[in-house]
This record gives C-alpha cells, structure tokens and sequence, in this order.
C-alpha cells in the first residue's frame, strides 16, 4: 500500500529532514504545493484532506491553524511544533516510554511529537519518577546543549555567515527566564509537580545535543547507587531499539570520560549514561536534534502508526 503524505512547512530544518527521510521509500506518495500557493489555506486543506498523514513543521499558531483545515476523518495528523504536546486529546510522540504511550500511537489520529530538549529530559525523569527512585517534588535541574540546528533558519544563518557578531564562537546560554516553551511537557510527561530550572545553552557546532540531570542521592526516595540507578534505566529501556542505555565499566564509571554531544548526529538513536558516585548521581542523554528530536521521531511515530516496522527509513 502506497500512503499519501503531506508536509506542512518543508522548507523548515525539521521539513527538510522528514522529507531528506523519505527519499529511498517506495511506499510513500509525497504531495507537493505550488510554491506561490504555500500559505494559501484553501490550497493546504484540499491536499491536507487528501493525504493519509500530514506533518505539520510549523510555529504553534500555524500548526493549530493548519490542524483546523483536516476534516477528512482518515487523514492523520503528526505535529512537530509545541503546539499540542500537552493535549490530552493528542498522543504524545515517544513510544519507548512506556507501553501505553506506544499504544496510544497505534491508536490515535493526532500525534505531537517531543521536542527535542524535553525528548532528552524526560527519557531521563519519566524512569526516575515511574521507578519512586525520584519523587515528584524533587528540585530538578536540567543542563543541556545543542548544536546550532535548532535554533532556526534565522540563527543558522547568523552562525554560517562570513562574519559573525561577537559571541557565536562560544557556547551561549539562553532561556534566562526560565520560561523556556518545552518546560510545561518536560513537567506533566514526566509527572513532575513543579517545573524543572532549566540551562539550554546553544553551541558552535551543527547538530546533536546532551541533556544532563545531576541528582543528590541524600534527597531521592530511597538510597541508591549510580549502578542501581542504571540497572533501572537497562531494564525500563531494554526493549527499545532506539534508546541505548550504556554499561558501566565500574561503580559510575564509563568506558570513556568524555561525552561528545554530535557522535550520534544524523540517526535517530538515543544514548543513555549514568556516571558520577554514590552521593551525586549524574544522568546524560545523547541524541540528535533533529533525529530522535525533531525529524526522525515523527518518522517513527508514523511507522508505528503505520503498523510496519518502526526503523523503517531510520537506518
């Protein structure tokens, strides 16, 4: 079966991935509008209804607009904006969570998809939290970067000029008001009670990221060591094709003491570390932005929605 597929916004770094994605598939009819009529709504509802699935790459008012323009009951909506992340009414994009997240997928018509520093995030705390190793009131805070990819066709082009303004060589903090937009669904996925500080900091380098989340043993619900914390982590992910949790070499020591944020740029697989000691417990995420962050979940979630294999076009 050929499924027909519509993207709203393809000309956005996350579109450009979906679509780079499925260049190789031949079960895939990708509907294409006139560039002259790519706001037109009237032109985007006609193909939109058409379609068996539509992504939706848009700012978060255009998404709820755009998702306002299906009405063929058939048609499936996957958004990658933040638009619907914390809808009930909408499946949440990460299958490797839990059983029913996956089945929620399988069953819904409406998927949001994680965003990419929550991704990182709540791999890391929804375990924690679902384990009772970390309890719901537990002052988190979450230190994270990512390569300049993320930021938007605006950023990247600021960081690829000829000259740049001073400052863009380094890592820059941002988010200072600890209102970042991926905070109310790292909160609520995670079954969080209070919303975590949150340190994004933006690099000098393309795409990839880590998300760290450092933990005082003498505050979690029970006293646990760095092994016990990734014996849990190996067994809620052993499963999953996608997210790796990696070995210790010994009591919260990794085979190597560096962790690269880009080495698993372009795939949409997902690393787990837990290192540090018995006293202050660290846990890292490494993925790719656009992978596992952006581009390559929606394509999972569609294969799973699908009911084929979930690597599909993945690997």
């Amino acid at each position: 079966m050929n499924y027909k597929i519509f993207i709203d916004g393809k000309e956005g770094t996350t579109g450009l991935k979906i679509f780079e994605r499925f260049a190789e598939r031949t079960d895939l009819e990708i509907m294409l509008i006139d560039e002259d009529k790519r706001k037109d709504p009237v032109e985007k509802a006609r193909l939109m209804n058409q379609a068996d699935f539509v992504f939706l790459c848009l700012p978060d008012e255009a998404a709820v607009e755009s998702a306002g323009l299906v009405t063929n009951p058939k048609t499936k909506i996957i958004d990658a904006s933040t638009a619907h992340r914390i809808n009930d009414d909408w499946a949440y994009g990460f299958p490797e969570l839990d059983k029913s997240f996956r089945e929620k997928i399988i069953s819904s018509k409406r998927v949001a998809v994680p965003g990419c520093y929550a991704s990182g995030s709540i791999a890391i705390l929804y375990p924690l939290v679902k384990s009772g190793i970390l309890p719901k009131d537990y002052p988190v805070v979450i230190h994270a970067v990512s390569g300049y990819s993320g930021a938007g066709k605006k950023a990247i082009a600021v960081y690829e000029a000829d000259e740049r303004p001073q400052g863009y060589d380094s890592p820059r903090l941002y988010a200072l008001t600890q209102t970042h937009k991926h905070l109310p669904e790292i909160k609520k996925i995670s079954g969080l009670d209070f919303e975590p500080v949150f340190n994004p900091y933006v690099c000098d380098y393309f795409q990839g990221m880590t998300v760290t989340v450092g933990l005082h043993s003498r505050l979690l619900s029970e006293k646990v060591t760095a092994l016990q914390v990734q014996q849990m982590f190996a067994r809620h992910y052993e499963d999953a094709h996608f997210v790796q949790v990696v070995p210790l070499m010994g009591e919260g020591v990794l085979p190597q003491q560096f962790i690269p944020a880009d080495t698993l740029a372009n795939t949409n697989n997902m690393q787990l570390f837990v290192y540090g000691n018995d006293e202050r417990i660290m846990i890292t995420t490494r993925f790719d932005n656009l992978g596992k962050g952006a581009s390559g979940a929606a394509v999972q979630c569609m294969n799973i929605m699908m009911g084929i294999d979930e690597k599909t076009g993945l690997e």
